[in-house]
């Protein structure tokens, strides 16, 4: 049963879902730079800049706006007891990045994996938990405060929300979006891949793969 929290999230997750395909059908045919086909990444007609953001990386490094400079980069939210969405997610993208190993570092296609769980998840136990999956993941997390404003530019939610009564006191989950952001080599959010793409009954990593391979190889701004 969803709980008021879950139904908020789910209304602005389809908010802007709807307000990406109407972008999408306003400038159809209208935008100066050619979009390539792609399969399943829906580019923005015009990137947008994200704020400034400084999030604490596994190796104890932060990671700044430049460190995702060259790189197209597939971000995702979540946390590492999420029992279901995060790690289905992380093992079809781990499936896209071995498909991308043969590509030069400098430019290879990059998965930012960012624990909203900053109460739980250390960045030493994310780091655990997202290598696991492949070695090349960065993984990253922050406050709760640095991490509200990093998702909200990204147009991504997620909320604490306690577990049922029978659950031992103080136990909760994350409720998060599931969709993945896709960012430019100049670091602004270029895109969204629907959460759907790689949790459905047939998911297509190829698909995911496929169309990041063609965004570093022909279209880099």
């Amino acid at each position: 049963m969803f709980n008021r929290t879950t139904l908020v999230i789910l209304c602005i997750a389809l908010a802007g879902g709807l307000g990406l395909l109407a972008a999408q059908k306003f400038f159809a045919g209208g935008s100066a730079t050619a979009q390539p086909e792609l399969q399943v990444v829906q580019l923005y007609p015009q990137p947008r800049e994200l704020p400034d953001f400084a999030l604490q990386q596994s190796d104890g490094t932060q990671l700044l706006p430049g460190e995702l400079a060259g790189h197209w980069t597939l971000v995702f939210i979540g946390f590492t007891h999420c029992p279901d969405v995060c790690p289905m997610t992380l093992t079809h993208l781990a499936q896209a990045q071995r498909q991308w190993e043969a590509l030069p570092e400098a430019t290879r296609p990059r998965v930012l994996f960012v624990s909203v769980d900053p109460e739980r998840d250390t960045p030493e136990r994310l780091g655990d938990y997202a290598h696991a999956f492949h070695r090349d993941t960065l993984a990253a997390t922050a406050d709760v405060p640095s991490l509200e404003r990093f998702t909200r530019a990204l147009s991504m939610v997620f909320a604490k929300v306690p577990l049922d009564r029978d659950a031992p006191d103080g136990a909760y989950t994350i409720d998060h979006s599931a969709s993945l952001a896709v960012l430019d080599p100049q670091g602004r959010m270029a895109g969204v891949v629907s959460g759907r793409v790689l949790n459905a009954e047939t998911p297509r990593p190829d698909a995911v793969a496929a169309d990041l391979l063609r965004l570093t190889t022909e279209h880099r701004p």
